[in-house]
């Protein structure tokens, strides 16, 4: 039972890394390879993106303008009231 937390069983056949968190460097890289990889990113998938959300913006605005143009009352079903 002299066995520490997280050694309590021994793994067989199986290879783990572990780096220490003191070790890293949290942000190196991340001018000369983080920004330019997500402009990269970015322009490579705006295609894909962009077109169908503007198709779905315009079939959304027609669809509310439609809605409210049905909602209005007809001025000439009203003519004849008094």
């Amino acid at each position: 039972m002299g066995h520490g937390f997280g050694q309590l069983h021994k793994l067989r056949g199986i290879i783990t890394y572990r780096l220490s968190p003191f070790e890293l460097k949290a942000f190196s890289g991340l001018f000369s390879h983080g920004i330019p990889n997500s402009i990269r990113r970015i322009r490579e998938e705006i295609l894909y993106v962009v077109p169908p959300l503007i198709v779905g913006y315009i079939i959304y605005d027609q669809v509310e303008k439609e809605h409210e143009r049905l909602m209005r009352k007809n001025p000439a079903d009203y003519e004849n009231d008094q």
